[in-house]
């Protein structure tokens, strides 16, 4: 049997709670650090130990068994550097550590790179910061997913058995909690000083991002700020991480040892859809959209809804509060970003800007590939540009197929009303009616040139 180790890390004032699965010989370590309590890490942990690896996995200050206060993200740097120099010093590993983590627990593998000598740090769909999972990088403020993290994990040493009560509809949402950092972290920056430093990292990255995860665009945008050697793989999956459909079948934890054994000494970009691995991308130039209908408005008392990527459209076709275009394509298969430009008016001084894309199938379905929501400032009446990227999409187009372009004013639950005042959406307590015209739209589209190959034998090598 496998031996598990119980251990407590004092670390400035607090003492943390540590679960070491020791490997049957002497290899590398693998170091995870979670809000989201270490022992339902144990099965991860044994999988590690059974491929040599020896698992250390910590409850992060304030959770679970680790005593102080949880204050999301403000002590995982200074706790990380402490719990780093702890495993070295006990001789938990050959010498070679990998930090891990998901969420959370990625951001904590990530920042503790910025503090001691790793092996290799994976970060799968992260949540790396307050502002950062606050907002879209165009602005847009979260609602659904944030409101339900903190009704279950804010200013509580565990997970609340029963969430704190909220509201979707609440105004404003900056008063739906009194709980610690609520306030903080509506407030923080979009971009934390952390991003200025992680350009400074030599240590190789695996950077994991779902096309269905809220955070996949700052998967991309740490691949792209890593200074190390980096491997991104992009997948059709949610923040949940279920891989079976897409990896032949296995789980993410193949996917992670198979890079950990031999992680790689140059870059290296792989985009997966939900039956190819992509390394190739040509952009065509922007193509003029068709658009079928130009004008509408966006009425937050009904705002237009958010939907999964992947989820049939059709269920919206009867709505009236959105433009569409459509753009005939050849098949092919799609795989990246897709920039999209339009020339719009507005009738309020700040507006969001929702685009969603299907393909319409053979079978009459529409399958939305991907979205993207920019918070844009206007002068009312007067036409503007707005700019968005779409994605990162990854879908195989059949032939004599059309792309349907939606663009509305809200995306919720997923993202908070804007109000049409100028109001932060988060302090709004009014909601106006915005008038909206699309003048002019195109679509810059990513198309692969690669070959299928399997993702796991490809990181691997």
């Amino acid at each position: 049997m496998t031996p598990v180790e119980e251990h407590v890390i004092p670390r400035g004032g607090a003492r943390l709670a540590a679960t070491v699965v020791r490997s049957a010989e002497r290899g590398p370590a693998v170091l995870i650090r979670t809000p989201y309590g270490r022992h339902n890490h144990l099965a991860e942990a044994h999988g590690w130990a059974k491929r040599g690896f020896t698992c250390v996995v910590v409850d992060v200050r304030g959770r679970y068994g680790s005593t102080g206060d949880f204050e999301p993200y403000a002590n995982e740097r200074a706790d990380g550097a402490t719990v780093l120099k702890w495993l070295h010093d006990n001789d938990f590993s050959d010498g070679r550590v990998f930090a891990v983590g998901a969420s959370y627990a990625a951001y904590c593998a990530v920042v503790t790179a910025l503090e001691g000598d790793l092996a290799g740090v994976i970060a799968a769909v992260p949540a790396l910061g307050l502002g950062e999972t606050a907002r879209e990088p165009g602005g847009a403020a979260r609602l659904a997913c944030r409101l339900g993290w903190w009704a279950e994990h804010g200013g509580a040493p565990t997970a609340r058995a029963t969430p704190l009560p909220y509201s979707l509809e609440a105004l404003p949402i900056r008063e739906a909690f009194t709980t610690p950092a609520w306030q903080t972290l509506w407030d923080a920056p979009p971009l934390s000083d952390l991003w200025t430093e992680l350009s400074t990292v030599d240590t190789p990255l695996l950077a994991v991002g779902g096309l269905r995860d809220p955070f996949l665009r700052h998967t991309l945008r740490l691949a792209d700020t890593w200074r190390g050697p980096t491997t991104l793989v992009i997948g059709d999956w949610a923040h949940d991480l279920d891989t079976r459909s897409t990896l032949a079948g296995k789980r993410i934890g193949s996917l992670y040892t198979s890079w950990a054994t031999a992680p790689p000494s140059r870059h290296s970009a792989i985009a997966v859809s939900s039956r190819f691995v992509l390394k190739a991308v040509r952009r065509a130039p922007p193509t003029p959209v068709m658009s079928t209908k130009r004008e509408f408005q966006a009425e937050p008392t009904r705002p237009f809804p958010s939907r999964d990527v992947g989820v049939d459209l059709r269920c919206d076709a009867e709505r009236e509060d959105r433009a569409l275009a459509v753009v005939e394509v050849e098949a092919g298969v799609l795989a990246g970003l897709v920039d999209v430009e339009i020339e719009a008016v507005a009738d309020a001084p700040d507006a969001d800007w929702v685009f969603r894309l299907a393909v319409e199938m053979p079978d009459g379905s529409w399958p939305q590939l991907g979205n993207a929501v920019v918070r844009h400032k206007h002068t009312p009446g007067e036409p503007t540009t707005v700019r968005a990227e779409i994605g990162p999409v990854g879908a195989e187009v059949p032939p004599n197929s059309r792309l349907r372009l939606e663009i509305a004013g809200h995306h919720w639950p997923r993202h908070a009303r804007n109000p049409h005042t100028g109001v932060d959406a988060v302090d709004a307590t009014e909601l106006l009616p915005s008038r909206r015209e699309v003048l002019n739209c195109s679509l810059a589209l990513p198309w692969s040139d690669g070959e299928p190959v399997e993702v796991i034998k490809e990181v691997g090598r």
